[in-house]
């Protein structure tokens, strides 16, 4: 008879709809999990535990949760699921809160939080790429519309000298995966990092502009003649970083192959834009063009969807999103 292992506990920072979805997975299949998050949504899985509706599945799952980080003191593993402008803040509130040996993983858009969270907090988190395609479509609920998998690797090549990394990351892709979310351990995490990115501006600021879903994005001929641009660009940027990527062709395959797996996605910076909160765009195509610059070269098209999602972001800005500024 196979031993039965003990689940390690488990803190998501940034229960929003990607943080939610991955805690309640692996709080599903049994783990100690406690969700830290924004009020209105914490509120509602204390009252009545959060509701995943799921393409697999329609459940509600009984799971701790939080609106301060001290709740993760007790955690083995803390993952990092803020949006992109929130990670030098959540580093520096869970300084003080982890336990000698946590595991902090970086589960975001973007290419740079683990940088930044080793910048501001001294904290030697793990990267790790997420393909999901998931809503808060009330508070205490998500849903989920495609896909649901993961690449996590080191991000400062430190495998050749020092093992417990790989061993932290092994156990850390296992976890997940015991928790029916698949996840791989990348040998070239960086590379991971910037194709995700790739995607994300692929498609992006595109779905908010449009108000489209991937498969109508994917479908429409003019727009993927933009996705094709975009990904030219970024193929250019990337090389010239050094970063070792597909080339355009196969990431152009990748991105209608993705289109049509998560047909019915909406993206997140059109769910930001439609609640009137600030969207992760600089991270993405607006990262592309700061990048670019740096290394001499264009990126026009990056340019102008990120341009245009910041003028979309102003005007639909609630008053509280506001007073952020």
């Amino acid at each position: 008879m196979a031993e039965k292992r003990e689940w390690p506990k488990v803190a998501v920072v940034g229960a929003g709809a990607v943080g939610s979805f991955l805690g309640g997975m692996l709080a599903r299949a049994g783990a100690p999990v406690t969700l830290i998050g924004r009020a209105p949504h914490i509120e509602a899985i204390t009252r009545s535990g959060l509701f995943l509706d799921s393409i697999y599945f329609q459940e509600t799952i009984s799971v701790k949760a939080a609106t301060s980080c001290q709740a993760l003191s007790d955690a083995a593993i803390v993952l990092i699921c803020v949006k992109t402008g929130d990670t030098a803040e959540a580093a520096r509130q869970i300084i003080g809160h982890l336990a000698p040996g946590t595991i902090v993983v970086s589960l975001q858009n973007g290419v740079d939080n683990v940088e930044c969270i080793r910048a501001v907090s001294g904290i030697e988190a793990l990267p790790a790429a997420v393909y999901v395609a998931v809503e808060v479509s009330a508070p205490g609920r998500i849903k989920h519309t495609g896909a649901g998998h993961l690449a996590i690797g080191d991000f400062w090549n430190r495998f050749p000298v020092d093992n417990s990394w790989r061993h932290d990351i092994e156990n850390v892709a296992d976890l997940f995966s015991r928790a029916g979310v698949p996840c791989r351990v990348s040998e070239d995490i960086h590379a991971d990092l910037w194709i995700k990115l790739t995607m994300n501006c692929a498609y992006n600021a595109i779905s908010a502009l449009g108000r489209a879903r991937y498969g109508q994005l994917a479908e429409n001929r003019w727009v993927r003649e933009i996705m094709l641009q975009v990904i030219l660009e970024i193929v250019a940027v990337a090389t010239a970083a050094g970063v070792k990527i597909p080339p355009s062709d196969i990431l152009m395959e990748s991105a209608l192959k993705l289109g049509k797996t998560m047909e019915n996605a909406i993206s997140s910076t059109a769910q930001d834009i439609q609640r009137g909160k600030h969207t992760e765009i600089d991270s993405l195509n607006g990262y592309v063009v700061r990048r670019a610059m740096q290394l001499g070269v264009g990126a026009p098209v990056n340019q102008t969807l990120h341009g245009l999602v910041k003028l979309l972001e102003e005007v639909a800005l609630t008053p509280s999103a506001r007073k952020e500024q």
